[in-house]
C-alpha cells in the first residue's frame, strides 16, 4: 500500500522521521519522558535544566519552566525533520482549567518564538473537555494559535469542537476499541464494524456534510485493518510499527471515506451548550471513562517526569 497517500503523524524517534518521511509529528507526555531519559537526547535535558535554573524561583517553579522548555526543544528538533507541524500537549492537570490552558498555550508558543520558530508551525494539544474546547476557542480565535483536540471520543466533543473552530482533532480509534473489547461480551471486529472505526466516520461524514474546516485526525490504531477502513480520512497518525507493517502491504489502497457520501448521509446537525454538552457526553459510557482515565494517566506521566527532572535539578548526589 503506498503511503503516499496518508498523512502521517508519528511519535518522536528520529529514525522513524527519517525512513517514513512524515509530515508532521506529536508529542505527549509519555514520550517526553521515555525520550528524556535516553543518553542521545541529555543535552537536551540539561538546556531544559539550566534555563529552569535561569528564570529562579521556587524549586517548582524551576521545575515546571524546565520541563515546558523540554516540551519545546524536543518539539524544535522534530521540525528540523520535518516539512509541517508539531503538536505539543499542554499539561493534563489543566484539562478543567480553561484559563491555565490558555496561559500555558500561550507560554509554549513564546518559547518557540524566542528560539525562532512560529506559531504557524505549532499545534497545542489540549485534553477536549468542556473548558479544553473553550480553551482552544479563545486560543484559534484571539491569539491565531493552531490547536489539536486529543482524548476524543464522543460525538458530543466532535461537535463542540468543530463549533468552536479548533484547527484539528484527533478522535482516538483504538482506544474506543479497547473500552469495547473489555466491558462487551464481543472481543472481536471486522474493520467496517470496529466501534472506533464507526465513530471516525460519523465524526468525518459529519464535518465534511455541514462544511466544518476542523481536520479530522484519527488516531490510535491498534491494527492496519482500522487504518485501512479510513482511508480518505484527512489525517491519521500512525505509530512507527503499523507503518512497518503499512510499508511491506501491497494490497490495492481504496479510500473509504468521502466527502460525497458525507454529503448522502442523514446526519442531522446539532447545537450543544455547556449543559447539552455535559449531559449527552455523560451519557456515553465509554467517552466518558476514556477520557477521564487518559487524563489520569497522561497526568501521571507529567508528575514522573517533574519527580525526574527535580531530582536531577536538586539533588545533592548529581552535584547540580
Amino acid at each position: 500500500m503506498p503511503l503516499t497517500f496518508l498523512f502521517l503523524f508519528v511519535a518522536f524517534l528520529s529514525t522513524a522521521i527519517e525512513e517514513y518521511k512524515p509530515l508532521d509529528a506529536t508529542t505527549n507526555p509519555s514520550l517526553i519522558l521515555a525520550a528524556a531519559q535516553m543518553p542521545a537526547y541529555q543535552q537536551l535535558v540539561e538546556d531544559a535544566i539550566a534555563y529552569g535554573k535561569k528564570l529562579g524561583g521556587s524549586e517548582d517553579e524551576q521545575v515546571t519552566n524546565a520541563c515546558d522548555k523540554l516540551f519545546v526543544l524536543f518539539g524544535a528538533e522534530i521540525l528540523k525533520r520535518i516539512p509541517g507541524r508539531v503538536s505539543t500537549e499542554v499539561d493534563a492537570r489543566l484539562s478543567f482549567d480553561k484559563e491555565g490552558m490558555v496561559k500555558r498555550a500561550r507560554q509554549f508558543i513564546d518559547l518557540y518564538k524566542d528560539i525562532g520558530i512560529s506559531k504557524d508551525r505549532i499545534l497545542i494539544k489540549l485534553s477536549s473537555t468542556w473548558e479544553g474546547i473553550q480553551a482552544g476557542k479563545i486560543l484559534e480565535e484571539q491569539h491565531g494559535i493552531h490547536c489539536n483536540m486529543t482524548l476524543l471520543f464522543s460525538f458530543a466533543q466532535a461537535v463542540a469542537c468543530a463549533e468552536a473552530g479548533v484547527t484539528l482533532i484527533s478522535p482516538f480509534v483504538g482506544r474506543i476499541l479497547d473500552w469495547y473489547v473489555a466491558n462487551t461480551d464481543k472481543k472481536t471486529y471486522e474493520s467496517s464494524e470496529d466501534p472506533g472505526v464507526k465513530s471516525v466516520t460519523k465524526i468525518y461524514h459529519y464535518y465534511k456534510k455541514f462544511g466544518y474546516k476542523t481536520i479530522v485526525m484519527g488516531a490510535s490504531f491498534r491494527n492496519t485493518g482500522q487504518i485501512k477502513a479510513l482511508t480518505g480520512c484527512d489525517f491519521l497518525t500512525i505509530s512507527p510499527k503499523l507503518l512497518g507493517e503499512l510499508s511491506k502491504d501491497n494490497s490495492k489502497l481504496t479510500p473509504k471515506l468521502s466527502v460525497k457520501d458525507a454529503q448522502e448521509s442523514d446526519l442531522e446537525k446539532v447545537h450543544l451548550d455547556e449543559k447539552t454538552f455535559r449531559w449527552l457526553h455523560n451519557e456515553d459510557q465509554m467517552a466518558a471513562e476514556k477520557l477521564s482515565d487518559g487524563i489520569r494517566k497522561f497526568a501521571a506521566d507529567a508528575v514522573k517526569l517533574e519527580v525526574m527532572i527535580k531530582e536531577w535539578m536538586f539533588s545533592t548526589a548529581n552535584g547540580k
